[in-house]
């Protein structure tokens, strides 16, 4: 083979505490398989380091984004989150990203999918993963994306402009297996699904604190053992079926807060653990701290009054707003979340994929 492959047109961009790579639909392969192995070739998969692509190694910059025009009278655009594995071959998409999907409406403005307002624009979208929607309301001066602004997210330096994002109540219950409370692998935990699959555990309860760090965590190979036993129940209980090669259920330890919020969490995507949290993963931790008979009581610090929980993490906290009630048939539910995020394109053009005969030699 000589000279360059084909390119494809790509945004890189931050998306909250993620980053990925941006492509509008029409620009990658209908066909599921044909899309995930050019996306391999893209970033760099399954090579550990990701090198030979836009990669960073590590599952929270291994992300991509992929937006339509959506044909849903409910939305603008449509919106697949798939998570490209790092040191694995394999691309899925059976979880979504609240972190990349704060970068969809200033993409979809930017691709002409959405004309913008001016001083603000609001964005509906579908996130195709779940079915669900969300409301994505950022400043468009003049009706061109804003760069610049004074909203701060930790483990992001620097500020940005807000994207603030709202979800409508759910369908779904809130608790997926219908109890507050359940055994799972000797462990008792509460699962809660707030458009992230999530199981909340005691730290104390597998022997930590809940305040190390996630190095710390990772290497305590008898802590890695007990959440991969955990994940795996869980995620039958959940209706998710065999998780051992998913990244959902997402595992969250809970611990009292030190620095003023709710809860301090340590999160897992699968065995490794977050530096923060995602933004789906905090607004599924945030509703289950309000779950009565929860394992969040007696661990978390609920505000007096309003909506807002702010959840501390490894390099910060992430605030939520959230609140539950009980649906006609006393399901608990999540009737309303929302959330500020920021986000920013690092570059837009062409990139190129690593030759598929080099790929398969890898």
């Amino acid at each position: 083979m000589t000279g360059w492959p084909e390119g494809v047109r790509c945004t890189l961009m931050r998306g909250g505490t993620s980053k990925g790579a941006y492509f509008l639909a029409g620009d990658l392969p209908a066909e599921p398989a044909a899309r995930d192995e050019l996306l391999l070739r893209i970033m760099g998969s399954p090579d550990p380091s990701q090198i030979d692509g836009l990669g960073g190694a590590h599952p929270l910059t291994s992300k991509v984004a992929v937006v339509s025009a959506s044909p849903d009278s409910e939305a603008h655009v449509d919106y697949l989150f798939l998570q490209v594995g790092v040191g694995q071959g394999e691309v899925t998409d059976r979880q979504n990203c609240g972190n990349l999907l704060a970068g969809v409406g200033p993409f979809a403005v930017e691709r002409g999918l959405v004309a913008p307002g001016d001083p603000q624009t609001s964005v509906r979208i579908r996130m195709l993963n779940t079915g669900d929607l969300a409301v994505a309301t950022f400043p468009t001066p003049g009706g061109r994306v804003a760069v610049t602004g004074d909203a701060e997210i930790s483990g992001v330096p620097g500020t940005a402009a807000p994207v603030v994002i709202e979800f409508p109540q759910s369908g779904s219950p809130l608790l997926p297996t219908g109890n507050a409370l359940d055994l799972v692998a000797g462990t008792v935990v509460t699962c809660v699904d707030n458009g992230m699959p999530t199981v909340l555990i005691p730290a104390a309860s597998l022997g930590v604190t809940g305040h190390e760090s996630p190095g710390e965590l990772e290497e305590n190979a008898a802590l890695v053992g007990r959440l991969r036993e955990i994940r795996r129940e869980a995620g039958r209980l959940m209706g998710l079926g065999d998780v051992e090669h998913a990244t959902v259920p997402k595992l969250s330890l809970l611990a009292p807060p030190r620095d003023g919020g709710a809860v301090t969490t340590r999160t897992f995507i699968p065995d490794r653990c977050h530096t923060s949290i995602g933004v789906l993963g905090a607004a599924s931790v945030a509703a289950g701290l309000r779950v009565a008979g929860g394992v969040g009581e007696g661990i978390a610090r609920l505000p007096s009054a309003g909506d807002r929980l702010r959840i501390e993490h490894p390099t910060g906290f992430l605030d939520i707003e959230t609140q539950v009630a009980r649906g006609p048939d006393g399901a608990l539910t999540a009737s309303r979340t929302a959330v500020v995020r920021t986000a920013r394109k690092i570059f837009d053009g062409m990139v190129f994929p690593r030759p598929a005969a080099l790929a398969s030699h890898s």
